[in-house]
């Protein structure tokens, strides 16, 4: 009690609404935030969940294309301690992630405190508890007081893709046309017809390509450096499914060896098309650099016929062209921007250690889900969903073991003092 009270001797603290918190602070209600709530919810842990949207999965709901399906079949994408409904198809389109997520939330109790942007989070050494302070706003209620939430263990749960990702590239701010970037792009409707520039060659800039040429726009895609592009399924199995299959028997090496095999026998050589495949395989390449293959749902057949053209890397915009680092000028529309996320850790907290400066635990996985002082990460591993589902479950666990001790422990001494009392009647 007493490190309570050394935590008052500040102004700001009588500045904000302080409220002491009775178990950890998750930071972010998206799948892994839920994920880790639910695995506390089980182990007997209270807990807060501070959400700055005004939903849950707010990156889902609000900040990707209608088209969007779950690109790994549904088993691996499941959160703990509930499977998908089996009526649900392999790969769960975006509403019905969103469907399950909600009745994950209903089903584990979760109810985060929506509207709450943590603008810092640090250690008080003094104390031996996190603070955490967050400027609240809600649209219907008005602005609320600003607030510092006092807690024992903070768990970060804001993910990779916290934060669009703007590229700095010469002329951009200039362009005449439309620039969008994907976290803004719903369909391909409204560009029916037009020249579309896409920047990015991952999951999302194939993807939007397909969805752009579906709807019968002119999309050209900037290609600057080399990718794997993988068919998401090979002869009726997932890719993913038969990758995780044989690294259970084989080297990782090998694994890739037979991944690209099936791919070219599947797809054929992509080379030919301007795609040129990394000197690092698929997986190894996820592994070391985080680097995701394209899983194809069709993309690559529109760029073999043409109807997706393939560009090198921009140099510079010029009005209402771009101008390719090979001299090329094309007459562009509009610019889609499918240049990835990144994390926001670094904005909000205030810790050296157990982050690096890019927002990632500096451990590598599986190590990068504790720090120090009840410091976690869930959802940092570049592992997907299932790799989050795997820190929640750890976390929950780790905590939980502390929790229950304590709890005996109090339980205890408050029979022992009780004893005491009747004795001295």
């Amino acid at each position: 009690m007493e490190n309570i009270f050394r935590l008052a001797d500040n102004r700001d603290f009588f500045n904000r609404r302080c409220v002491l918190i009775n178990g950890p602070i998750i930071v972010g209600a998206g799948p892994s935030g839920l994920a880790t709530a639910a695995c506390l919810k089980e182990q007997g842990v209270p807990f807060v969940v501070l959400e700055r949207a005004d939903c849950i999965a707010s990156l889902w709901q609000k900040r990707t294309y209608d088209r969007l399906k779950l690109h790994l079949p549904k088993q691996f994408c499941q959160l703990p301690k509930m499977p998908f409904p089996e009526d649900f198809p392999e790969y769960p389109t975006k509403k019905q992630f969103i469907q399950y997520l909600e009745s994950y939330a209903t089903r584990f109790d979760i109810k985060p405190q929506f509207n709450e942007c943590v603008q810092s989070a640090r250690y008080d050494e003094t104390s031996g508890f996190w603070r955490v302070k967050t400027v609240s706003s809600n649209s219907a209620s008005g602005v609320k007081p600003d607030a510092e939430y006092i807690c024992r263990w903070l768990i970060v749960a804001t993910g990779e893709n916290a934060e669009s990702v703007i590229p700095d590239i010469e002329g951009l701010g200039d362009f005449s046309g439309d620039i969008v970037h994907a976290s803004e792009y719903k369909s391909g409707e409204k560009y029916r017809g037009k020249k579309v520039l896409v920047v990015g060659c991952g999951n999302s800039g194939m993807e939007l390509s397909l969805d752009l040429c579906n709807h019968n726009a002119l999309p050209s895609m900037v290609i600057r450096s080399s990718v794997h592009v993988l068919p998401r399924e090979v002869f009726g199995r997932s890719t993913f499914e038969l990758a995780v299959l044989m690294m259970a028997w084989l080297p990782l090496w090998l694994v890739d060896k037979i991944m690209l095999f099936l791919s070219w026998l599947v797809v054929g050589s992509i080379e030919k098309y301007g795609l040129k495949r990394p000197a690092m395989g698929p997986l190894e390449l996820k592994n070391k650099m985080g680097k995701t293959p394209v899983l194809d749902i069709g993309a690559l057949d529109k760029i073999k016929s043409g109807e997706i053209k393939v560009v090198p890397g921009i140099k510079r915009f010029c009005g209402g062209q771009v101008e390719l680092v090979n001299g090329e000028k094309l007459d562009v529309d509009s610019v889609l921007l499918a240049t990835g996320y990144r994390s926001n850790v670094p904005c909000w907290l205030q810790e050296g250690e157990f982050f690096s400066k890019n927002g990632f635990p500096k451990a590598p996985f599986p190590q990068g889900w504790k720090g120090n002082a009840g410091l976690y990460a869930v959802g940092f591993t570049r592992r997907g969903l299932s790799g989050a589902s795997s820190d929640a479950m750890r976390i929950a666990e780790d905590i939980g073991k502390v929790w229950k001790q304590e709890t005996r422990q109090h339980k205890k001494r408050t029979t022992a003092c009780h004893r005491r009392c009747i004795s001295q009647l």
